[in-house]
């Protein structure tokens, strides 16, 4: 790594503390105020799956990447705290002039790329020299990245099960005004496919409560297009979703599983990639490719 060049390690975020839920939702909404069932709905979830472990295992994830990278990696998020404004401060207190923006959210780069320069506008609006931003490519194709979700799925596959792949919806008015995620999505989910050699479906959970338009198809129909079929069980994989969080844990582990098992469909779920070599290994060759140095 060039010297005095460091990486930003960002994700969407989650809460250290139940009491931080509602402005949590607030910032997650926009500033559009929370309705009370939408907060207890959510501290419910949080509550049964005892807490999220995202920011714990972002922390160790940015810890393995500064050992491959030999360069320090800082933490902040999207929509809560450490933030990103933080984490550039601390950059910049440490004297970094340059610093690679790496969302592990690798088919809305652009969003947190858009976040990560709100945030040192900000910071140099306050008085601060602030480092220059390098932001990586989508890297949702980076073939160790692909190799390290076949390698996670291929133990859990059996002939008498169906393969799904799960990414977060998202409003189809994004998509409308030209957000790449679906094609990003789909492009990965093929390459998964073609790595493990066998047949798959996509499906989108977690769409948002408020209603509106959301990305498709849903898990829930998926399952109960794959029970009509007349398929013993599923083999659920959340490719889109690279560390536990209330969309693993409470979305697919309670709520999917339930589906599932009212449908007399077997179940399996595979974990997260969390602290997989290959996806440590996927980063860095992002962050080596976006300063253009030989990885």
């Amino acid at each position: 790594m060039p010297p005095r060049t460091a990486v930003l390690l960002t994700a969407h975020g989650t809460v250290a503390d139940l009491d931080e839920l509602p402005s949590f939702l607030l910032r997650i909404r926009g500033g559009r105020p929370v309705p009370p069932a939408l907060l207890a709905e959510t501290r419910r979830r949080y509550e049964l799956i005892g807490s999220s472990p995202l920011l714990r295992v972002t922390e160790e994830q940015a810890a393995l990447l500064e050992r491959r990278a030999g360069a320090p990696v800082f933490v902040g998020m999207r929509l809560a705290e450490p933030s990103i404004d933080a984490a550039l401060a601390r950059a910049a207190e440490r004297g970094i002039e340059r610093i690679v923006v790496v969302p592990l959210a690798p088919f809305s780069v652009h969003v947190y790329a858009a976040a990560a320069e709100a945030a040192r506008e900000r910071l140099v609006a306050s008085g601060v020299t602030a480092p220059a931003l390098v932001v990586v490519e989508p890297w949702g194709l980076e073939s160790a990245f692909v190799r390290a979700h076949a390698a996670a799925i291929r133990p859990y596959l059996d002939a008498a099960s169906t393969l799904v792949l799960t990414a977060h919806s998202l409003p189809l008015v994004a998509l409308r005004e030209g957000d790449p995620y679906e094609r990003q999505v789909r492009e990965t989910a093929d390459a998964i496919g073609r790595e493990l050699g066998v047949p798959f479906e996509l499906a989108f959970q977690s769409q948002g409560e408020g209603g509106g338009e959301w990305l498709g198809p849903t898990l829930k129909s998926t399952l109960e297009a794959v029970k009509a079929r007349g398929v013993a069980g599923v083999v659920v994989a959340p490719f889109g979703f690279l560390t536990e969080h209330v969309e693993t844990l409470y979305d697919l582990d309670v709520e999917a599983r339930a589906q599932a098992e009212g449908l007399g469909l077997g179940w399996k779920r595979v974990p997260a990639l969390g602290h997989a070599e290959g996806l440590i290994e996927a980063l860095a060759k992002a962050v080596s490719r976006a300063l253009g140095v030989r990885s």
